[in-house]
């Protein structure tokens, strides 16, 4: 799996790195890092804004939660850390990753900042990865695309920031209570569908709605080749290019399901060629919209997949 990539040559030179945000007159680390911020309180690091949502929606505003990635035309796979970034772990009380290799720029700014704060790895936490190394498949890193997993996350989630602010331990039980009733929502929109979605053909350029597919029960018939290359960064060979073409063409899929924060010449081949063939193109991203929280922008997820594969 590609991993997303760490970190800049400051996080090295970790004393100077401090020392040069602690005297910046610019904005907080929190806020450069893209946060929502309470004065004082608890403070919580998230590796993208996905998670950085999903913590507020939790925490409430007592709590400052930065997301070190948040740009949403951002390729998370390309990010490089900053000196702000590095002193919001330093300061912060709890941390959120991905895990299962996808962002380990995380375990490095916590090496580097001196960090203890306690880390919640959502791929540890789901256990998905024994179970992939027990079917000899890959782990799909995309946690956050994964429901049953996000509400493991929300109790986590709950359970920890009552431990560091047992004062607030309340209102985290009742927020945490509200989203995993949304989040609920969202599996029920998933079973709902599948009566129209259910052994549909679908196309991907990277596994990162393979979850979300695989809840609506429609089938990808990707070339496993074509999207683990895509995601790896490497080349793709001819015949698999051409292969994955050809799903379009001899109208195998219904929809292409394309990851349109990683994008290059082999991809814009294949979205090119669904796009000529008429088959229906649904982009999806890594990071959080604009606009957005998680909730809403995983219903549209939904909606947009069901709606191109039922068509």
């Amino acid at each position: 799996m590609r991993k997303v990539q760490s970190l800049s040559a400051a996080v090295a030179a970790s004393s100077l790195l401090l020392l040069t945000a602690c005297g910046s007159d610019d904005a907080s680390a929190a806020d450069a890092a893209g946060s929502s911020s309470a004065e004082g309180g608890v403070s919580v690091v998230a590796s993208t804004n996905v998670y950085g949502d999903i913590v507020s929606a939790i925490a409430g505003d007592g709590v400052e939660v930065t997301s070190i990635i948040s740009d949403p035309s951002a390729d998370p796979h390309s990010y490089e850390a900053d000196t702000r970034t590095q002193l919001a772990v330093a300061d912060a009380d709890l941390v959120i990753e991905n895990g299962g290799g996808y962002d380990d720029f995380v375990g490095t700014l916590i090496e580097a900042s001196g960090s203890d704060a306690p880390v919640i790895d959502v791929v540890e936490l789901s256990g998905r990865e024994a179970e992939a190394e027990a079917a000899g498949e890959e782990l799909n890193e995309h946690m956050w695309y994964d429901f049953e997993t996000v509400l493991e996350l929300s109790d986590e989630i709950v359970s920890r920031l009552s431990e560091i602010d047992p004062d607030n331990a309340d209102t985290y039980a009742s927020n945490g209570a509200a989203f995993s009733d949304a989040v609920q929502g969202l599996i029920d929109s998933e079973a709902e569908q599948q009566a129209g979605t259910a052994g549909a053909g679908v196309a991907i350029t990277e596994p990162v709605p393979g979850y979300l597919l695989d809840a609506l029960g429609a089938e990808n018939r990707t070339p496993e080749e074509f999207s683990e290359a895509i995601e790896e960064g490497d080349d793709v060979a001819p015949a698999v290019l051409q292969e994955t073409i050809d799903l379009f063409t001899g109208g195998q899929v219904e929809a292409l399901v394309y990851n349109e924060q990683t994008t290059g010449a082999e991809t814009e081949q294949v979205l090119s060629a669904a796009e000529a063939a008429g088959v229906a193109v649904v982009p999806v991203t890594e990071t959080l919209p604009e606009g957005e929280d998680y909730v809403s922008w995983m219903q549209s997820n939904i909606d947009a997949v069901a709606d191109a594969l039922s068509a």
